[in-house]
């Protein structure tokens, strides 16, 4: 990447199938800068809000973490070395920002608990879906209340960084299509087990990558909350999104994702996950040219439900007119199709400040008698 690369970020976030259901809010936030959303610099960052019974201000433990991690991410922007001293910023990611994000949005849920304390009504919500010890974790950890996960991304004229604490979704595309991710997964985030900026040594969870970029860098980067990947049937169909959107943008542009990006993701978590849905795109601005040959260009006519069947109609049925449909449609279809298909049921994720349980002792979500909530 040069410094004349010019970058773009587009971005959305949805309401999970469960929470409209349940009339609850998007505990997802997503926030980017600059407002005009052209750079370098660029800054995306989602964050996800535990929507958990004793998570219950999430949707504000969100919001702080999305605000906050941009405006330190602002700040490492100030830094300007020369390009062989990038040193200098690698070090300030990896050792002054994590305590600093963590301090900042305690320091934030603070305030806003001590303008806004917990109401009676709060709290016998609380007690009567987790009982009286669960008030009681509460009213002794109240920023468990705020609890959220954060994942961004910087991309500067000659370095990336990317940040994650939980369990969202980074994937890094090349110029070639290929799909990487940043950070390695952590085995201990499955099921409702996530690291969590309310934990009490969340600063130790953080995870940070310093990336400098001489020639050629990635070209697209793609964040998303967990309620994306979990509506994917497996990790191999969660990755072909990030080659589909690579190339969704070098045929159609980047108006055709950023219209249709709602809706795809409301689909998603209808017939997959169930959860509040956040994705943010930064990607390279010459991919969003699309080819006028005649050749580039795809009109996507296919219904998604009709994709969805497609994905498990009989062998050797005739198929030949769907599947010429579903050709013609494959690229959007990623973003719907291969969820899985079992009905929309948040996998919430669970809090507590305290490390994670050991994974031989996690109980069902719905235990009467289940340990302490974990993020």
């Amino acid at each position: 990447m040069s410094q004349a690369s010019e970058w773009r970020v587009i971005g959305a976030t949805v309401r999970g199938a469960s929470h409209e259901r349940a009339n609850l809010p998007n505990q997802d936030a997503i926030l980017w800068w600059p407002d005009d959303q052209h750079g370098p610099p660029l800054i995306l960052v989602v964050s996800d809000g535990h929507g958990s019974d004793k998570s219950f201000r999430s949707d504000i433990g969100s919001r702080i973490a999305v605000e906050r991690t941009l405006s330190l991410l602002q700040e490492l922007l100030l830094i300007q070395p020369a390009a062989r001293h990038l040193s200098a910023v690698k070090r300030a990611l990896e050792e002054r920002l994590p305590p600093q994000i963590v301090k900042e949005w305690r320091a934030a849920v603070d305030r806003h608990l001590a303008e806004a304390p917990f109401t009676e009504a709060e709290l016998a919500r609380v007690e009567a879906k987790r009982g009286p010890s669960g008030r009681q974790e509460v009213l002794d950890s109240p920023r468990l209340a705020y609890g959220a996960t954060v994942v961004a991304a910087l991309v500067a004229a000659d370095y990336i960084a990317y940040l994650q604490l939980g369990d969202g979704d980074i994937l890094s595309v090349s110029e070639d299509g290929a799909v990487v991710r940043p950070f390695a997964h952590d085995p201990r985030l499955i099921a409702n087990e996530t690291t969590s900026l309310c934990m009490e040594h969340a600063a130790r969870e953080v995870r940070v990558r310093f990336e400098a970029v001489v020639d050629q860098g990635p070209s697209l980067i793609l964040l998303s909350t967990d309620g994306y990947a979990n509506s994917f049937i497996n990790e191999e169909a969660f990755l072909k999104v990030g080659s589909d959107v690579f190339e969704m943008l070098c045929h159609e542009g980047a108006e055709v994702i950023a219209e249709g990006l709602p809706g795809w993701l409301a689909q998603a978590s209808v017939a997959g996950s169930g959860d509040d849905i956040s994705v943010g795109i930064l990607f390279q601005s010459h991919l969003a040219n699309p080819a006028r040959d005649g050749s580039g260009s795809r009109e996507y006519a296919a219904d998604d439900a009709e994709i969805l069947a497609l994905e498990s109609a009989p062998t050797g049925s005739d198929l030949a007119p769907a599947r010429a449909a579903q050709d013609d449609a494959e690229m959007r279809s990623r973003f719907v199709a291969r969820i899985k298909q079992r009905g929309p049921s948040e996998p919430s994720k669970r809090g507590s400040p305290d490390d994670l349980v050991p994974l031989d002792h996690e109980e069902p979500v719905d235990a009467p008698d289940d340990p302490p909530d974990r993020a």
